[in-house]
């Protein structure tokens, strides 16, 4: 983090707004924050070795190859619709629906395996900025929650700290998809109300998950949604202008957020810049935002 330059990957529309956030967050606390964040794209890279990293749901490959191309297919279909912007926000949340129903239904009847899910984690094309550790790791010292929101399967998130991290943190929630497996760790349903790209907010709050639950680390003691809901500072990452609406169930008194915008800079800078407090660029580290969360935690006057 020492000596790594920003300026030139960060971009912040207005600078008085967002200073007077992080004044009025620390005066509050760290006690009176909690940290929001998406996982593909945000967490993880966009671009892995020249190419584009996978996401949490494009990793997964089944055993049966068949089902793999019927998932794909489906892909081809409804990405498209998912970025129109001739279709109605209504009309668009059902589709999602639709895709996410059908790709669900695909990975129950292909038989779905947990091991097929450790292998397909192995193999995957995905990894975590740099600096995201060490952000976990600031926040976990201090007692901050991290949500992490993805329209995609917490199962596979979950593998993905295990494997490319090799830890767990007991500040960490999931608000994901979650998977049932059998005594024989065969899928064979999903946990709770489906999660896709239109819908992530705080009213998915109640499947949140710690994720040292099933990483094995019972040490420590995780925030419930009352006392996460209590927290009303917010510090929240995204990718997506549709990110912003992950606290919408949430009654917060400040909230900054940091949109990364990965890719169509000169496209999509204009509306970032306008909706997001601060921005970063070409598939930035973490740095700004581990500096961020410092400043935000200052126990120096605000």
């Amino acid at each position: 983090m020492e000596g790594c330059d920003l300026s030139n990957v960060s971009v912040v529309d207005n600078a008085l707004s967002l200073q007077n956030k992080i004044a009025a967050i620390r005066r509050a606390g760290p006690s009176k924050l909690q940290v929001i964040a998406d996982f593909d794209g945000t967490l993880t890279k966009y671009m892995v070795n020249g190419r584009r990293g996978q996401s949490s749901h494009g990793l997964l490959r089944q055993e049966n190859p068949e089902f793999d191309a019927k998932r794909k297919a489906l892909y081809e279909y409804y990405h498209p619709l998912e970025f129109s912007p001739t279709i109605p926000i209504q009309e668009k949340t059902k589709l999602m629906e639709e895709w996410w129903g059908k790709t669900h239904n695909l990975l129950i009847e292909g038989g779905l395996t947990y091991d097929a899910i450790r292998e397909s984690v192995a193999n995957s094309a995905i990894t975590f900025r740099e600096g995201v550790v060490e952000l976990f790791e600031f926040l976990e010292e201090r007692d901050i929650p991290v949500l992490i929101f993805s329209a995609g399967l917490a199962d596979i998130i979950e593998e993905v700290l295990r494997q490319k991290v090799h830890r767990s943190f007991r500040n960490v929630k999931i608000v994901s998809n979650r998977m049932i497996f059998d005594d024989d760790g065969r899928l064979i349903s999903f946990k709770g109300k489906l999660i896709h790209s239109l819908n992530k907010n705080e009213h998915a709050l109640d499947m949140a998950a710690p994720v040292h639950e099933h990483l094995g680390d019972v040490d420590g003691v995780i925030d419930d949604s009352a006392s996460v809901k209590k927290r009303t500072n917010v510090l929240l990452l995204g990718d997506h202008l549709g990110d912003l609406g992950m606290s919408d169930g949430l009654d917060y008194e400040t909230s900054i957020s940091v949109g990364f915008l990965n890719d169509n800079i000169e496209n999509n800078l204009a509306s970032y810049r306008k909706a997001f407090d601060v921005v970063y660029l070409n598939d930035a580290p973490m740095w700004g935002v581990v500096k961020l969360a410092s400043e935000l935690c200052s126990t120096e006057s605000a």
